[in-house]
């Protein structure tokens, strides 16, 4: 069985931003191609029905460097833990620098995937088992599995309010560096090339549109040059069909010293199927930092808070960063 996957392309200008920062989606877009093909062809050893592997869940991803265009990405994924219905996928990204041959690890992610029948999009395949190097290592997956599942239905219930788009005459009148001044909607149609063999949207697409405007919130905020610095757990509540009209809204939570957490739904329509409704599809926190012309850290500006839910929610935002800032000092305090 195929426990390993790579894949590498060079970063074109449209993959980056103005200054030639790759964005964080095409990163995340990258990632989980590889993960759905690892996913797809493991599930598939098996006879029986034939199968896609879903994107279910992205555990929090860090973004260690920044990569450049003209810049080589590999991208190396791997199956680490399989359950009766579900496949764990560990995949790391190095930039290549191919003038020098000078290489960083740029991102560290795991996924969780669904294999679905492609016969009956409802019916859930059984995962072949992975063998495992050790007792130790199929227990440790084990243990990551069920931290996931139990978050996962933590989080289903999450809907919160429709965020509504700001058109640029009501931009003006808000106060800058406030919730509402930065706060932004883009508006997508779901067409073929956005989606699997089923006619759902790929998990990438959508993680992609996400990283999109939650860049454009941040951007309003400092006026300065962005890049994402990580992405807490995104979790695919339900599927996005071909056709749908999704709006992907942000909004700013919380602001530290050197950098701001925005708040991502993504919440899909049906065009045809009127009679399903509106309904919140995918949900997720991404954290941004502002850079300099020599792509140092800038201080960001403090949010101006108005109001009880926008205080709320900083609390909520500052609990996850303090929480963020302690498990990185421990993992730091390991490696040495």
């Amino acid at each position: 069985m195929a426990s390993h996957y790579e894949l590498s392309r060079i970063m074109r200008p449209d993959d980056a931003n103005i200054v030639g920062n790759v964005h964080g989606g095409t990163i995340l877009k990258m990632i989980e191609e590889a993960g759905c093909i690892i996913g797809t062809r493991h599930c598939n050893t098996q006879t029986g029905d034939r199968c896609v592997a879903a994107l279910a869940r992205v555990e929090r991803t860090d973004f260690l460097h920044p990569m450049f265009i003209g810049e080589v990405a590999h991208v190396s994924a791997e199956i680490t833990y399989t359950s009766k219905h579900s496949v764990e996928v560990q995949v790391n990204v190095l930039s290549e620098n191919i003038v020098t041959g000078a290489k960083k690890l740029t991102n560290k992610a795991t996924l969780w995937y669904v294999p679905l029948s492609l016969q009956n999009v409802a019916k859930i395949i059984q995962v072949p088992p992975i063998e495992y190097s050790s007792p130790e290592q199929k227990e440790a997956g084990k243990k990551r599995y069920e931290a996931q599942k139990f978050e996962r239905v933590e989080t289903k219930e999450r809907n919160g309010e429709i965020i509504m788009a700001v058109s640029l005459p009501d931009r003006q009148t808000k106060e800058p560096y406030t919730v509402a001044y930065s706060q932004s909607s883009l508006i997508h149609l779901v067409g073929p090339s956005d989606c699997t063999l089923h006619g759902f949207v790929h998990g990438g697409v959508t993680m992609k549109l996400m990283d999109e405007v939650a860049g454009i919130v941040a951007a309003r905020h400092c006026k300065t040059n962005i890049v994402t610095a990580s992405v807490d757990a995104i979790n695919f509540h339900r599927k996005i069909k071909k056709g749908c009209v999704i709006t992907v809204s942000g909004r700013m939570t919380f602001t530290s010293n050197k950098s701001m957490e925005i708040e991502v739904f993504v919440d899909a329509d049906p065009l045809v199927e009127t009679e399903k409704g509106k309904y919140r599809a995918v949900t997720a926190f991404f954290t941004y930092i502002s850079l300099d012309k020599e792509n140092k850290p800038l201080p960001v500006p403090p949010l101006k808070l108005e109001g009880e839910e926008e205080q709320k929610r900083f609390e909520e935002g500052k609990a996850r960063y303090l929480q963020n800032k302690a498990k990185r000092l421990a993992d730091k305090e390991l490696q040495q």
